[in-house]
């Protein structure tokens, strides 16, 4: 299937790696020319280079912590007249109620949802002026059912969600779509990163923590970034146009639910 996507541009955050990487690639792959943001300048300029040789594309590497002001104003200043937008940032870090204060939600809602309604804010009005836009944010599993462990992490991606759910209607009749894409467990550094503290808190090894928590998941396995990527793309393309403010769940059947 002809996406009709060649000749767009995006802007893909976070695309250094993981699942960021996967819908930067999947773009890049129907002939869509990116702007890629990461923070590190080494792993994003790699991926940049990359990417640029296998796809044939144009990439523009901005490193840069879309979180703060100065961050966000250098990457849309690269960006200003992108057609496509995927806001991603890693998740905060798990623990429980009694663990987090004030300020570890603020850091987690500048994150997850402050700085993805930024970038839209600024993106949106020159995407309806020209009749066309997609957005997709990279949100959680968590939104649909919470993690006990990812308050923090819940409660940000909801807000987001709540913002989507009435911006994507308020845009959709100027050619516009705003989604969002809920990973489940994907094997990805984040993956990593929790099936350690499977690990450390159960005694066990990583690979039992991975066994144990593929298990979950009635797919019997952690997604693919490949796999992630070609959702978003689908979400991008022309066919997608009837698609708003929707909340695609990417779990491998981990939520056991009927809607």
């Amino acid at each position: 299937m002809d996406l009709g996507l060649k000749g767009k541009r995006a802007l893909v955050c976070a695309s250094s790696k993981g699942l960021g990487r996967g819908c930067a690639e999947a773009l890049a792959a129907e002939g869509v020319n990116l702007i890629m943001n990461a923070r590190g300048v080494e792993a994003l300029e790699a991926a940049a280079a990359e990417i640029r040789a296998k796809y044939g594309v144009d990439v523009v590497a901005v490193a840069a912590d879309v979180t703060t002001e100065e961050g966000r104003a250098k990457v849309l200043a690269a960006a200003a007249d992108v057609d496509i937008l995927v806001t991603n940032a890693g998740g905060p870090p798990p623990g429980m109620w009694s663990d987090w204060e004030r300020e570890d939600f603020i850091k987690a809602l500048d994150a997850n949802m402050l700085t993805p309604i930024a970038l839209m804010k600024a993106l949106l009005p020159q995407m309806m002026a020209k009749g066309w836009g997609r957005v997709v944010n990279i949100t959680s599993q968590s939104v649909k059912g919470p993690i006990a462990v990812l308050g923090l992490s819940n409660s940000a991606r909801a807000g987001l969600t709540g913002y989507v759910a009435g911006t994507a209607r308020q845009v959709a009749g100027s050619g516009v779509t705003i989604n969002n894409l809920l990973p489940g467990i994907h094997a990805t550094d984040r993956a990593i990163s929790l099936d350690g503290g499977v690990s450390k808190a159960k005694g066990i090894s990583m690979d039992e923590a991975k066994a144990e928590r593929c298990a979950t998941i009635p797919a019997g396995r952690y997604g693919t970034a490949e796999e992630f990527g070609a959702a978003c793309a689908f979400l991008c393309s022309q066919q997608a146009g009837f698609i708003v403010g929707q909340n695609l769940l990417l779990d491998g059947g981990a939520l056991n639910a009927t809607l």
